[in-house]
């Protein structure tokens, strides 16, 4: 991975070793956590922590008589702290978890989606028919010749030989097959020595016969024969050879068949070519006839046919004597005999070798290490290049590809239309090529057979017993190579095809380049799809499936790597492996104790349990051949495997994948506790090896036969994964979600059982509403069960597993990410389409109708707090009443609506019927319930004081409130509700893990990548930041002594502002409205970008905002009074925006407008989120694993109603409470003694305390009397008093690094403070023309995190106003 160095000289990229790609060392923890690539920054001078070169120095704190607060002064002035700020850091929630939502690419999405290239129709010359029409010392009456004539047929002289003119026949047609032979040995030749017609057609016929459906090759030598007629009949003799025969293309077609290969080596061919598709044509449209009459005759197929020519039309053979006679045949037979000699005739050699000396190259063609083999391999490289780079795929497919005759001809073809131009004949095939007698690797082939030429005198004087010469080897490939990985250092340009494939592909064969062949190849198999498929298309295929046999250990890395990005794009290589045990290589190196020569042995091995698990899925001859005990125990240890997250998530899926049905497999996985091991994942600190854990337990679900055993294995797995129903990450709740789809499926009934014992429990909660006195929750426990009407029957899911997954189904069906939601409800509702479907439906019905009746009763007879004013019942945005009629659960029967939603808000929100056991235990024993009672009563003091200040307001009048869309996930398809709900859900994580391998992971990320727009886009930024707060230090020292009257912007936000919040450095500010609306302001221009709603249900409203990752692209996170976290990404636009992520961060929050909700603070220096409110506990999340790592108890029976901490070291938060008090916590200790001070100076609600992130560290905080103080951790009381206001402070804001803060009071005004108690000055915020209302309070104040600047907002009005100090 490329590490960003943006330090004032300039970036820096510092290239890592490539196992380092997945590990990030979190602070405050021993072990690396593994996860998944990120974008990796170095710090920025930003606000999350003072900056040393901006902060004030020791001598000039000293004569100011200031020092930093809470001891920090000598820390954050020692080196270590110097390097803490230089240090790496992450940016949040923008991993590919994020960016896709889990959900793979579609084919629709896929850039280049997998292609077809194993040859289906793979043919092979099995019959060639040789005919030679010389009539040696009769020339045709046709055919002149010139005086020398070239006379070498089959490199043999016929004119010069002293035997019968039969026997010159039989060696030259010898010779022929043996050239031909050189080709392929396999195929049964048959020699004509100037046949009659009858002996032509019988043995066409005889060859086509025995070849049935395979194809013929067909050599006509028509040397001493007619030229071929215009209609491009061919001629041969009559039995006494005293008559030339014609033969027509019709019948030759006839004879042979098709597929079949013709091969016409004589003047005027081109005739031929130009007749041949005529007669086929003919033969089709017969066919066509007999089928008419037959439809089952059968037929001879004519349409498969390839044909080479040696001219054109009207071009005559060279006659040149130098040259052989037949110097097609020679072209395409004995390629390296006629290029030396082409050489020769074309270039002046400075040795004396003759033409015949051409012929003496010591070596064999099979022997590559020769210099006549290695001659023969150069050609077969570069003809195959050039076919690769000319040739259209599917054309280079058939002829290159699917038959080793025909990619042999026409590869020395090639040849033939380079030589025999240089002589005015053009070769013509059918198929037609493209010209590549002009390409330039002619000129590497040039060179090769000039440097043997060079060393052939000495070659042939050490044959001769001269001295002994070493042939010395071409450097063509190692050229070639060089070539290729130049193209690779470039990185693919526009996917461009590297023009060296082929000749790596020939490279392979050699052991001595074969090395760093397959490191080249793994390189350019990394660039993605396109790069596998042309790899693919060109034949690798068999050549890294023969590598499988060898045992070279250095090789095994390279193969481990070469075969994960194949199966990534193509799983169908699942038998291929089978055969000849490929897969055993991959088992081996999966092993622990196999040993790796590499660093990163353990992401081989996670690509090593990639592979094994594709060879298993769906494939249940791979699983047979798996299965074994030594492989799950092989898991079970990379399970443990702290240093690589790929291979903790590999090893889950691979044991998912072996025992996916396969019962065999999940008894011997039960025997190795693999599912028990498997559950211990749960809380493994990477969420895609929780999601593959949790892929792997759904697959173990389905044992044949539900046995006491088999029962209790998976209600035990589900029992130990309920746990996950409250993680972070979207993508484990979702995979969760197809787990319990497959457990109810195979529970079906008990399922039903607890859905109609819930409906009924709902309707007795329904008829017995739970009272609530005074905004608590002391409930009515008089005899609920012996009411009229209840149902007095004990819950027979009650305490079982099937009924905690029912309850947490129907949680889940109002997750905070959609996808979860959806997902979730598709299983309630089959559920319940069940339960009306089967026998106990009938008793069902009529609950499900007095939930109906009783859910629609007016809202003073429902279970809403008798404090809450009826206008915020009545509130309702048009967005959320759309949502919940959208996820209703019984309506029109048996559909989603307000039943099983009162029941979620009992179970997931607090306000649960009491069971039997805690009615039992009340009424056993009266001192709790006198205990419950004296909690609720134990403060004397008046009530209002332990209230919010914005506790009465009325809600904004909703005629004005306009509707705003909801961000959704990128990828969210809604769902159709036509369609029957089904079960199981089908899990996308599987897919989206494969993914990975088909991404480059050598290549830096773009980001990274110096030069590209993002990497640009991100100097740019760093650039922008830096220039902020160097304009803004200078004002930071005089902003204390400053008024801050200076009005700066105003703009109309159309609804309530509550909470507002500015961006550090983009001229962003969020502003939350007193519902669920959130609106995004460019304040420099006064203009909305952006407004979209955040989603909320009814009765609750944002309680936070926050921008995370500001020093490059900002995601907003919102906090809401139900417990929800949303980020959002492209918040700006209102096109682009897009729901990231969403989770509950307290699950027992009670949704209201009164008390303090949620309060969150976030670290972005550390990555976690500190979450509290109206629960006990001070909850942390940790971004990284999204995942709660700690829970604080609050120890307080109050509520929390502000939180603070330290963005540096981030050890040290601060909350304050509803009754006062002010506690300070260190995460370093245990949760039990996390508590380390507790100041009770206030003695009223806190409206806020707030730690500055730079200046001083001053710790402010302000209650709702009006009082603010001034704190140090170390001190056991304030260290200043200040009375801010008379009267009730409704907001308190603190400036980040000016030594300023501003108070809202209730009367219209917002006084500004410095952190001396010296008022600045008092503000009266504009409210527009027509809504001048003095006696309006403060909503909402901000400071701007590095300017001077401040936003506020008065209740009842919309309107934001923006003021800056004077400089």
């Amino acid at each position: 991975m490329a590490v960003k160095d943006f330090s004032t000289d300039g970036l820096l990229e510092k290239k890592t070793d490539q196992s380092e790609r997945f590990l990030v060392d979190f602070p405050d923890s021993q072990d690396p956590i593994v996860a998944r690539p990120q974008t990796k920054l170095m710090r920025s001078n930003t606000d999350v922590g003072p900056r040393v070169r901006t902060s004030p120095s020791k001598s000039e704190l000293l004569e100011a008589n200031w020092e930093l607060r809470h001891g920090w002064e000598d820390q954050y002035n020692s080196s270590e702290y110097l390097r803490h700020l230089s240090s790496t850091f992450y940016m949040y929630y923008t991993e590919k978890r994020h960016d896709t939502g889990g959900k793979p690419k579609n084919d629709q999405d896929r850039s280049h989606p997998p292609q077809d290239w194993r040859m289906k129709d793979r043919l092979k010359t099995v019959s060639a028919a040789l005919a030679i029409c010389l009539n040696i010392g009769v020339d045709p009456p046709d055919v002149i010749k010139t005086n020398p004539t070239a006379k070498l047929e089959a490199w043999i002289d016929p004119t010069n030989s002293t035997a019968a003119s039969s026997k010159t026949m039989e060696q030259i047609g010898k010779k022929l097959q043996e050239q031909y032979e050189s080709l392929s040995i396999r195929v049964r030749y048959k020699v004509f020595l100037d046949p009659s017609v009858e002996e032509t057609r019988k043995f066409c016929q005889s060859l086509r016969r025995n070849a049935k459906d395979e194809r013929i090759l067909f050599h006509y030598n028509g040397h001493g024969v007619p030229l071929p007629t215009q209609s491009g009949e061919i001629w041969v003799f009559n039995k006494n050879y005293t008559q030339y025969i014609p033969v027509s293309l019709y019948d030759l077609q006839a004879w042979l068949g098709a597929p079949s290969l013709y091969v016409f080596d004589c003047s005027h061919a081109g005739n031929i070519i130009l007749n041949f598709e005529r007669f086929v044509e003919k033969h089709e449209a017969e066919n066509s006839e007999v089928r008419k009459q037959d439809p089952t005759a059968q037929i001879q197929s004519y349409g498969d046919n390839i044909q080479l020519a040696a001219c054109g039309k009207s071009e005559s053979l060279p006659t040149n004597p130098e040259l052989p006679a037949d110097l097609f045949t020679a072209c395409l037979t004995t390629p390296i005999d006629i290029s030396l000699r082409y050489f020769v005739l074309e270039n002046q050699l400075p040795s004396d070798l003759t033409l015949e000396d051409v012929r003496r190259v010591p070596g064999r063609l099979q022997e590559r290490r020769s210099a006549l083999g290695e001659l023969n391999w150069i050609f077969t490289a570069i003809t195959d290049t050039i076919a690769w780079n000319v040739l259209p795929r599917t054309l280079f497919k058939k002829l290159f590809r699917q038959d080793l005759m025909v990619a042999a001809l026409f590869r020395n073809f090639l040849l033939s239309d380079r030589i025999m131009r240089t002589y005015g004949c053009r070769p013509m095939s059918m198929p037609e090529l493209p010209e590549t007698h002009n390409h330039p690797l002619w000129q590497a082939w040039d060179l090769a057979v000039e440097m043997v030429l060079a060393q052939l005198p000495a070659m042939i004087a050490s044959e001769e017993g001269g001295p002994h010469y070493e042939y010395q080897h071409s450097t063509f490939f190692t050229e070639q190579l060089t070539a290729f990985d130049v193209y690779l250092a470039q990185g693919a340009p526009e996917h461009k095809a590297p023009s060296q494939l082929p000749i790596v592909l020939q490279v392979l064969l050699s052991q001595v380049h074969r090395l760093r062949a397959l490191i080249l190849l793994g390189k350019f198999l990394d660039l993605g799809p396109w790069a596998v498929n042309l790899a693919l298309t060109i034949g690798i295929f068999p050549y890294v499936l023969k590598l499988l046999q060898s045992a070279a250990s250095e090789l095994k890395p390279l193969m481990v790597f070469i075969w994960t990005r194949i199966l990534a794009v193509d799983g169908t290589c699942q038998a291929d492996l089978l055969k000849d045990n490929g897969y055993q290589y991959f088992l081996t190196t999966l092993n622990p104790q196999c040993s790796l020569p590499v660093e990163n042995a353990s992401e081989h091995r996670a690509m090593s349990a990639f592979i094994i698990a594709m060879f298993c899925k769906n494939f249940r001859q791979g699983q047979v051949v798996c299965l074994t005990q030594e492989l799950f125990e092989v898991c079970i240890v990379h399970l443990r495997n702290t240093d690589n997250l790929l291979l903790r998530q590999w090893a889950c899926l691979c044991i998912g994948l072996l025992w996916a049905d396969f019962p065999e497999a999940k008894w011997i996985g039960i025997r190795s506790l693999a599912h028990q091991r498997l559950c211990e994942m749960a809380l493994d600190p990477v969420p895609e090896v929780r999601t593959a854990a949790i892929h792997a337990l759904t697959n173990f679900i389905g044992i044949p036969g539900i046995t006491e055993q088999v029962a209790q294995s998976e209600e035990s797995i589900a029992s130990a994964i309920l746990i996950m129903t409250t993680d972070g990450n979207s993508m484990v709740r979702r995979e969760l979600l197809v787990f319990f789809s497959t457990f109810v499926y195979r529970y079906r009934n008990k399922f039903l059982v607890a859905a109609y014992e819930q409906l009924a429990e709902e309707r007795n909660s329904l008829l017995h509403p739970i009272q609530e006195v005074d905004g608590g929750r002391l409930q009515q426990l008089q005899s609920i069960r012996n009411s009229p009407g209840s149902d007095t029957a004990p819950r027979i899911s009650r305490n079982s597993v099937q009924g905690s997954i029912w309850m947490h189904l129907l949680v889940m069906t109002i997750d905070a990410h959609p996808n979860v939601a959806q997902d979730a409800a598709i299983i309630v509702d089959y559920v319940h389409e069940s339960l009306m479907e089967s026998p106990i439906g009938v008793h069902a019905q009529p609950i499900v109708d007095d939930i109906l009746r009783l859910s629609r009763r007016p809202a003073a007879m429902s279970r809403q707090p008798s404090t809450t004013p009826a206008s915020r019942q009545a509130q309702a945005s048009p967005a959320a009443a759309q949502v919940q009629r959208a996820e209703g659960y019984l309506s029109m029967g048996i559909r989603r609506t307000a039943s099983v939603a009162a029941a979620l808000k009992h179970l997931a929100l607090g306000h649960s019927v009491p069971s039997d056991d805690s009615l039992h235990k009340v009424a056993t024993n009266p001192s709790l319930q006198e205990r419950q009672s004296t909690a609720l009563l134990r403060n004397r003091m008046p009530a209002e004081w332990s209230r919010p200040p914005d506790e009465n307001d009325l809600a904004s009048n909703s005629a004005g409130y306009q509707h705003a869309k909801i961000p959704m996930p990128r990828g969210f398809m809604e769902r159709d509700f036509s369609q029957v709900p089904m079960i199981p859900l089908t899990s996308e994580f599987l897919d989206w893990s494969i993914e990975y391998f088909r991404e480059p992971q050598m290549k830096p990320n773009e980001p990274d990548e110096p030069g590209s727009d993002d990497y640009n886009s991100r100097l740019w930024r760093r650039s922008r930041n830096e220039k902020v707060m160097t304009t803004t230090q200078p004002l930071k020292g005089i902003a204390g002594t400053s008024h801050w009257d200076i009005p700066a912007g105003f703009f109309n936000n159309n609804s309530q502002p509550t909470k507002m919040c500015f961006h550090q450095f983009e001229d962003h500010l969020a502003v939350a409205d007193d519902r669920n609306g959130i609106c995004i302001w460019n304040w420099q221009q006064s203009t909305r970008l952006n407004r979209f709603s955040n989603g909320n249900p009814l009765g609750s409203k944002i309680n936070e905002l926050r921008f995370i990752n500001e020093d490059d692209q900002a995601l907003l996170m919102a906090g809401s009074s139900d417990g929800i976290i949303k980020i959002f990404r492209n918040y700006e636009s209102e096109k682009e925006i897009q729901m990231v992520t969403g989770f509950r961060a307290l699950t027992d929050l009670v949704p209201s407008n009164r008390d303090a909700g949620l309060v969150f603070d976030w670290q972005q220096g550390q990555g976690k989120l500190l979450v509290a409110g109206d629960v006990k506990v001070i909850r942390v999340w940790n971004a990284h694993t999204e995942i709660c790592t700690n829970d604080f108890p609050a120890r307080s029976g109050s509520c929390i109603t502000s939180l603070t901490s330290d963005q540096v070291a981030g050890n040290v938060f601060v909350g304050g409470y509803g009754d006062g008090a002010i506690r300070v916590f260190d995460q370093r200790m245990k949760p039990s003694m996390s508590m380390v001070k507790v100041w009770r100076e206030h003695k009223q609600w806190i409206t806020n305390v707030h730690m500055q992130r730079g200046g001083l560290r001053e710790l402010i905080s302000g209650s709702r009397s009006g009082e603010v103080k001034l704190w140090d951790i170390r001190k056991d009381a304030s260290l200043n008093s200040i009375t801010a206001i008379q009267g009730t402070l409704r907001t308190l804001s603190v400036h980040e690094h000016a030594p300023v803060f501003a108070a809202g009071t209730e009367r219209h005004n917002v006084h500004i403070f410095n952190v001396n108690g010296a008022p600045l000055n008092v503000i009266e915020p504009y409210s527009g023309f027509l809504q001048q209302n003095r006696s309006s309070p403060i909503a909402a104040t901000a400071f701007h995190p590095h300017r001077m600047m401040m936003a506020c907002a008065v209740l009842n009005n919309s309107h934001i106003n923006l003021y800056t100090c004077h400089p």
